[in-house]
């Protein structure tokens, strides 16, 4: 009996400890619950275009980490391509970050190969990356809405369906 009931103290202790730390970090997540601000840093394009994130506010940025040694990446270029003619003329903006161990002769090859049409920057000391919480892995692609707020953030392929619906969501009413 004594050995039940020390368990049934230490297993009251467990519950009352989950609990708190449930609740601590409920509550955390209820003050941090705001969107987050996409990073206002500057960005240099290969055709030597300089601007920072914060001045597309009022467009949609699609920001794609990518490389071109990554299978999926490629795959996604021709979705890119299609969203970036079919919507840029609406307010969205694609951006092409490639990952610093790219060589950038292999990514101009490539952006002629594959007659990219959409904004490729270079990520050569990893500080785009950083900015969007240490990207490691390609692709890995966040939209930003037109207040500059990431609305959507996903390593890996995308699902080309969703995504084009995220897009005509958040993209600016005439």
């Amino acid at each position: 009996m004594i050995y039940i009931m020390k368990k049934i103290k230490k297993n009251k202790r467990l519950v009352a400890i989950s609990l708190l730390c449930f609740f601590a970090v409920a509550g955390f997540y209820a003050q941090n619950s705001k969107a987050l601000t996409a990073p206002d840093i500057e960005l240099h394009t290969l055709d030597n275009q300089r601007f920072n994130l914060k001045q597309l506010r009022g467009k949609v940025v699609l920001i794609n980490f990518w490389a071109t040694n990554c299978a999926s990446c490629l795959k996604e270029i021709p979705h890119l391509k299609t969203w970036h003619q079919d919507y840029h003329a609406q307010g969205l903006d694609i951006i092409a970050v490639n990952m610093f161990y790219d060589r950038p002769n292999h990514v101009v090859q490539a952006v002629k190969n594959f007659a990219l049409p959409y904004k490729i920057v270079l990520d050569l000391k990893q500080h785009i990356a950083k900015a969007f919480g240490d990207v490691q892995f390609t692709p890995t692609t966040f939209l930003i809405d037109t207040q500059g707020n990431i609305v959507f953030h996903h390593t890996g392929l995308l699902n080309a369906d969703k995504m084009n619906t995220l897009i005509k969501q958040h993209l600016p009413t005439p």
